[in-house]
């Protein structure tokens, strides 16, 4: 009997407990509540390996990439493909909210809370972003989980010690070990995983229920159906284009992607994600770069969600938006979505920013609540999915193949 259960595999034991999560939550809602601690003890155990295993993965690929030049090129190829798949995110959102207008029928208030809107707007400036790109403090960039700053901070240490030459090379092998250690530290932590997301799943049906989806039943299908196609017109492309064999690529990828869909954190998916990009023969020196980056610069799922939330708040409030005033939106949400932490509700510090600096109601935001959860788990599926696509890209751009099983030849 031991041997059968040791034989199932980490993604089979996450389905099994998702689909118990399930049930519990629907039959047993007051169990359910008494196990959603094992889902804040999985991500709490997660987020202590984020920090050092950006940091020791960055630094180590930099040095892996043996010029600055090298570097540099790497990096261009990354924000081209991130700017791309962002911006068609956002056209894809658009176009579903507009043609589909889930927002008609409902009706909510159109004040906006000046004192709220000043704090939120200040969120979303210029000037503010590029405060906040690095740290005061890089051990408070690390306590508060911040992973833009952690990224950059990363980047220029990982440069310094790449000029540093010979002095630098201990820091580099310290760093390497570092990464390897934070892997074995991550198989460890992912025994937790099937708990923690059955966990989390019994949590969040006991505490919503699947009665809340239906008045905004139209809302939820729209951002699955506009997901859905961005998945199909933009990442499965880009695929093809690399020339990835599309079934085992994603069969590599499912367990990290159940975990990113049940536990609404990107975060919980990261370190099986970087394992499994190099398992199909993405160099350590691209996937420990651009994956990280991309989580601060390539959210393709939050960023199409905050399109279709958006203009749905409008909808809602009765506002109609000339398509010169999406567009503006569409600019402030490029640049805001860039370095939102890929955390759970992030999204909706963003959404209250933009809904506020163009004078919609955030009482909209309230309304979303009661769904959200359900939206968070496709958005960051979606956002996972969409950096290892650009990982994998920005691999075959660079020159390399993926190995025999993976790639078409």
């Amino acid at each position: 009997m031991l041997k059968r259960l040791d034989s199932i595999s980490l993604t089979a034991w996450i389905f099994i407990c998702l689909g118990l999560g399930l049930a519990l939550g629907v039959y047993f809602p007051d169990a359910a509540h008494a196990v959603k601690p094992f889902r804040s003890l999985f991500l709490h155990g997660v987020k202590c390996i984020i920090a050092p295993l950006i940091f020791a993965s960055i630094v180590s690929g930099i040095n892996s990439s043996g010029s600055a030049k090298g570097l540099g090129r790497l990096g261009f190829r990354s924000i081209v493909w991130f700017e791309i798949a962002t911006t068609m995110a956002l056209v894809v959102g658009l176009f579903f909210v507009n043609w589909l207008r889930p927002g008609d029928g409902l009706s909510i208030g159109t004040t906006v809370d000046p004192v709220v809107a000043q704090a939120a707007q200040s969120k979303m400036t210029v000037a503010g972003f590029i405060e906040h790109l690095l740290p005061t403090n890089f051990a408070e960039a690390v306590v508060k989980g911040d992973v833009l700053q952690i990224v950059l901070f990363s980047v220029i240490f990982g440069i310094a010690v790449l000029m540093a030459g010979a002095k630098g090379k201990p820091v580099a092998q310290f760093c390497e070990s570092l990464n390897h250690v934070m892997f074995k530290f991550t198989e460890l932590i992912m025994k937790l995983a099937p708990i923690g997301v059955g966990a989390a799943m019994a949590g969040s049906i006991a505490e919503h229920g699947l009665a809340v989806l239906l008045p905004m039943a139209k809302m939820v299908g729209t951002l699955y159906i506009a997901l859905a196609v961005f998945v199909v017109v933009v990442l499965i492309p880009g695929l093809i284009w690399a020339r990835v064999k599309l079934r085992p690529f994603i069969l590599e990828l499912q367990p990290s992607l159940a975990l990113a869909f049940a536990t609404t954190s990107s975060e919980s998916a990261y370190p099986g994600a970087l394992q499994a990009l190099e398992k199909m023969g993405v160099s350590n020196r691209i996937a420990s770069f651009v994956l990280p980056l991309g989580y601060s610069f390539n959210l393709d799922g939050s960023t199409l969600y905050l399109a279709i939330a958006s203009v749905f708040i409008a909808q809602a409030a009765h506002i109609e938006l000339t398509l010169q005033t999406q567009f503006a939106m569409m600019l402030a949400l490029m640049l805001t979505t860039k370095g939102v932490a890929a955390v759970p509700r992030a999204s909706m510090v963003v959404l209250s920013a933009t809904l506020t600096a163009f004078g919609l109601p955030l009482e909209g935001v309230v309304l979303i609540m009661g769904v959200d959860e359900f939206m968070d788990m496709a958005r960051t599926s979606v956002n996972l999915f969409g950096n290892c696509v650009a990982t994998t890209v920005v691999s075959r751009w660079e020159g390399e193949k993926l190995s025999r099983d993976y790639q078409h030849h």
